[in-house]
Protein backbone atom coordinates (compact mmCIF):
# COMPACT_ATOMS: atom_id res chain seq x y z
CA UNK A 1 0.00 0.00 0.00
CA UNK A 2 1.27 3.50 -0.77
CA UNK A 3 2.43 5.52 2.22
CA UNK A 4 0.90 8.90 2.96
CA UNK A 5 2.82 12.17 3.02
CA UNK A 6 2.38 14.59 5.90
CA UNK A 7 -0.18 16.45 3.77
CA UNK A 8 -2.24 13.25 3.35
CA UNK A 9 -1.30 12.51 -0.28
CA UNK A 10 -0.25 8.99 -1.17
CA UNK A 11 3.36 8.48 -2.25
CA UNK A 12 4.10 5.69 -4.69
CA UNK A 13 5.89 2.64 -3.37
CA UNK A 14 9.44 2.07 -4.51
CA UNK A 15 10.56 -1.01 -6.40
CA UNK A 16 11.62 -2.91 -3.29
CA UNK A 17 8.40 -2.12 -1.44
CA UNK A 18 6.28 -3.28 -4.39
CA UNK A 19 8.31 -6.47 -4.69
CA UNK A 20 7.90 -7.16 -0.98
CA UNK A 21 4.14 -6.54 -1.26
CA UNK A 22 3.93 -8.92 -4.23
CA UNK A 23 5.73 -11.61 -2.23
CA UNK A 24 3.31 -11.16 0.69
CA UNK A 25 0.33 -11.41 -1.65
CA UNK A 26 1.74 -14.61 -3.16
CA UNK A 27 2.21 -16.09 0.32
CA UNK A 28 -1.38 -15.28 1.27
CA UNK A 29 -2.68 -16.84 -1.94
CA UNK A 30 -0.58 -19.99 -1.42
CA UNK A 31 -2.11 -20.50 2.03
CA UNK A 32 -5.38 -21.18 0.25
CA UNK A 33 -7.72 -20.28 3.11
CA UNK A 34 -9.15 -17.07 1.62
CA UNK A 35 -12.68 -16.61 0.33
CA UNK A 36 -12.76 -16.60 -3.46
CA UNK A 37 -13.61 -12.92 -3.71
CA UNK A 38 -10.64 -11.94 -1.50
CA UNK A 39 -8.31 -14.25 -3.41
CA UNK A 40 -9.35 -12.70 -6.72
CA UNK A 41 -8.79 -9.19 -5.32
CA UNK A 42 -5.31 -10.15 -4.09
CA UNK A 43 -4.54 -11.80 -7.42
CA UNK A 44 -5.61 -8.64 -9.26
CA UNK A 45 -3.42 -6.47 -7.04
CA UNK A 46 -0.54 -8.87 -7.58
CA UNK A 47 -0.93 -8.72 -11.36
CA UNK A 48 -0.85 -4.91 -11.27
CA UNK A 49 2.27 -4.98 -9.11
CA UNK A 50 3.88 -7.56 -11.37
CA UNK A 51 3.26 -5.45 -14.47
CA UNK A 52 4.65 -2.30 -12.85
CA UNK A 53 7.75 -4.15 -11.63
CA UNK A 54 8.32 -5.63 -15.08
CA UNK A 55 7.96 -2.18 -16.64
CA UNK A 56 10.52 -0.72 -14.23
CA UNK A 57 12.95 -3.58 -14.89
CA UNK A 58 12.65 -3.00 -18.63
CA UNK A 59 13.47 0.68 -18.15
CA UNK A 60 16.53 -0.15 -16.07
CA UNK A 61 17.64 -2.77 -18.58
CA UNK A 62 17.45 -0.21 -21.41
CA UNK A 63 19.45 2.29 -19.36
CA UNK A 64 22.15 -0.30 -18.64
CA UNK A 65 22.32 -1.20 -22.33
CA UNK A 66 22.76 2.46 -23.24
CA UNK A 67 25.45 2.95 -20.61
CA UNK A 68 27.41 -0.12 -21.64
CA UNK A 69 27.06 0.21 -25.41
CA UNK A 70 30.22 0.92 -27.38
CA UNK A 71 30.02 3.69 -29.98
CA UNK A 72 29.82 1.02 -32.69
CA UNK A 73 26.82 -0.52 -30.91
CA UNK A 74 28.74 -3.70 -30.00
CA UNK A 75 27.69 -4.94 -26.55
CA UNK A 76 30.32 -7.68 -26.16
CA UNK A 77 32.81 -5.61 -24.18
CA UNK A 78 31.36 -2.49 -22.54
CA UNK A 79 33.47 0.67 -22.61
CA UNK A 80 32.31 3.18 -20.05
CA UNK A 81 35.55 5.13 -20.31
CA UNK A 82 35.28 6.33 -16.75
CA UNK A 83 39.05 6.08 -16.33
CA UNK A 84 40.62 6.51 -19.78
CA UNK A 85 44.10 6.69 -18.24
CA UNK A 86 43.78 3.08 -17.09
CA UNK A 87 42.87 1.98 -20.59
CA UNK A 88 46.01 3.68 -21.93
CA UNK A 89 48.17 1.87 -19.35
CA UNK A 90 46.74 -1.49 -20.43
CA UNK A 91 47.62 -0.78 -24.07
CA UNK A 92 51.09 0.57 -23.32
Amino acid sequence: MPAKNTDGRKTPMGFEQRLERLEKLADKLREGNLPLEDAVALFEEGMKLSRSLEKDLSKVERRVEILTREPSGDLEEPALELFPELEEEEKG
